[in-house]
């Protein structure tokens, strides 16, 4: 006699839901804030003014890591 063994599922590993719109805004603003702050780091004569500039952006683009994390940690709650 033969053992048959059964697959519960054949996916390799379950679905998540979907972003919320707010947490896609966060994650396209904190892109635009990061890469604003590499153009004026990548300026072959960075200014003072532009180093400055660069390192607001970076910082803004942190915070706005920050924000979608916690949305995405609530939208996980939610579910």
């Amino acid at each position: 006699m033969t053992t048959v063994t059964s697959i519960a599922s054949r996916r390799a590993a379950p679905t998540s839901p979907p972003a919320s719109l707010e947490t896609i805004q966060l994650h396209a603003q904190a892109h635009n804030a990061l890469s604003t702050a590499l153009h004026f780091l990548g300026q072959p004569e960075c200014t003072a003014q532009q180093l400055q500039t660069a390192t607001a952006r970076a910082v803004r683009a942190a915070t706005l890591l920050k924000r979608a994390s916690a949305a995405a940690t609530i939208e996980r709650k939610e579910v």
